[in-house]
């Protein structure tokens, strides 16, 4: 996405339905058995995590060939599914910065010179594939680059202003030109592009764009018309119920990652934590997969890293973000903690070359051991497979967040310290009877609940059973 759109998100989502005249009724129309109807998941991911790659700053060359001898690196942390931004050429005309945004689409067919040719994907989609991981790519539907080969073609198929001239969706999106999806031949062009990467190149599916600001239904179609072919999975970056009950298998929580940043400022306590969990179980069909994370390409660059948003404490909203519920993201570069070698915090640019600094992977083995109980411990698996998340009460639940989950004789039990000082954790709640191990190490639930220990300054503990 572009520039502002963390800061619309809010009202892009309020606004979403009137955008386009298809989808102005799907909220009041979803009543009664049409919640029954969703999708059934590809098997594979009811216990996967994603892993979203920024092609252009991944590696020092910035190509396929560079992120496929990344591969062994990713395939020992345990990453399931590789979301790549968008790999498509970008258009010159309105370009922002010196290489322009990844979302402004000049060639839906195409992939961008910069990161190789399309055997080069082809061959990263195989390698990734025999390492066990699914690759998804991002796809913008709602606009174009104002130079696409469709303009030229197809003026007819975008929203256009009195003169005859594309127009871009939102005034800052000034490099991108909106597409009219009361076009049918549109429609059946951007179905047709997204076949094509499926036939040619065996992807496993898509992250969308702004999926709120392109009619449901046509995503509806999208999902029957990729299915015919192959399972697929889809993301949509958004928060709709609607979307869950045809088109997508997995939405984006925004608002959970807003409540931390406002945990963090001080702006809001701990509770908000259960009342957000509260409401998703009325507010999505429940097997619904939600993407929770703590970073990505928008927040990185646009409104902080994780360092800059929640300071010493970062490690305590991982470990909540990634196993409170849902599917954990990670975000290219936050194994190496979004940093300069001086420590300074690293916003990747947007519209240029910017190279992670890795900084040794220092994060990595602490994210290998999250991805690694999400894997294997069924409680903290996704969606309706995993279980829900009990608060567990402490006498100091202002500062002291501890909750568990649990499916059949699976369970998991976080503790997370938002102080600086360490703590004692006196439980108020029973604490279930079973050995506990820390999955960070030789550490035992028992130790804390007798309490003989005291839970570090943002310290964090994740045990399993």
């Amino acid at each position: 996405m572009r520039t502002i759109f963390s800061i619309l998100l809010g009202s892009v989502l309020a606004a979403s339905c009137q955008t386009g005249a298809p989808d102005s009724t799907a909220k009041a129309s979803i009543t009664g058995s049409a919640e029954s109807k969703v999708l059934i998941h590809p098997e594979w991911s009811k216990n996967a995590n994603i892993y979203e790659v920024n092609v252009r700053q991944h590696t020092p060359e910035g190509t396929f060939a560079a992120l496929t001898a990344d591969l062994n690196r990713l395939d020992s942390m345990g990453v399931d599914i590789l979301w790549l931004m968008p790999i498509h050429p970008i258009g010159k005309e309105n370009r922002k910065g010196s290489l322009g945004s990844y979302y402004s689409v000049k060639d839906y067919k195409a992939v961008n010179p910069e990161y190789g040719t399309i055997d080069d994907f082809k061959a990263f989609v195989r390698a990734a594939h025999s390492k066990g991981m699914k690759v998804i790519l991002d796809w913008v539907a709602n606009h174009t680059a104002f130079d696409a080969v469709w303009v030229s073609e197809h003026k007819d198929w975008y929203t256009l202003d009195s003169t005859g001239r594309p127009v871009p969706p939102v005034a800052d999106w000034s490099d991108v030109a909106d597409l009219n999806y009361d076009n049918k031949e549109m429609r059946a062009a951007m179905i047709d592009a997204m076949k094509y990467w499926i036939k040619e190149c065996d992807i496993d599916g898509y992250r969308c764009d702004v999926a709120m600001m392109v009619p449901t239904d046509f995503w509806n179609d999208v999902r029957a018309s990729l299915d015919s072919i192959k399972p697929v999975f889809m993301l949509a970056e958004a928060e709709m119920k609607e979307h869950h009950l045809k088109a997508f298998d997995m939405s984006y929580t925004w608002e959970f990652l807003h409540i931390m940043n406002e945990i963090a400022s001080g702006k809001k306590n701990l509770s908000a934590i259960e009342t957000y969990l509260a409401q998703q179980d009325t507010a999505f069909p429940k097997n619904a997969y939600r993407m929770y994370f703590t970073t990505n390409h928008d927040e990185n660059t646009w409104n902080g890293t994780g360092n800059e948003r929640y300071g010493k404490a970062r490690q305590v909203y991982d470990v909540l973000a990634l196993t409170i519920g849902g599917m954990p993201l990670i975000y290219s570069g936050q194994e190496g903690g979004e940093q300069y070698p001086d420590g300074k915090a690293h916003r990747y640019r947007f519209f240029d070359k910017d190279t992670i600094r890795w900084n040794g992977y220092k994060f990595q083995d602490f994210y290998t051991r999250i991805l690694a109980a999400h894997k294997k411990n069924p409680a903290l698996w996704n969606g309706e497979y995993g279980g829900k998340a009990k608060r567990i009460k402490t006498s100091n639940d202002d500062i002291i967040y501890a909750f568990t989950r649990k499916v059949d004789k699976n369970e998991v039990i976080v503790l997370l310290n938002f102080s600086d000082k360490p703590q004692k954790i006196d439980f108020i709640d029973t604490l279930p009877e079973g050995n506990f191990m820390s999955i960070f190490n030789n550490e035992t639930l028992s130790i804390y609940s007798k309490g003989n220990v005291k839970l570090q300054g943002y310290g964090y503990q994740v045990f399993v059973k």
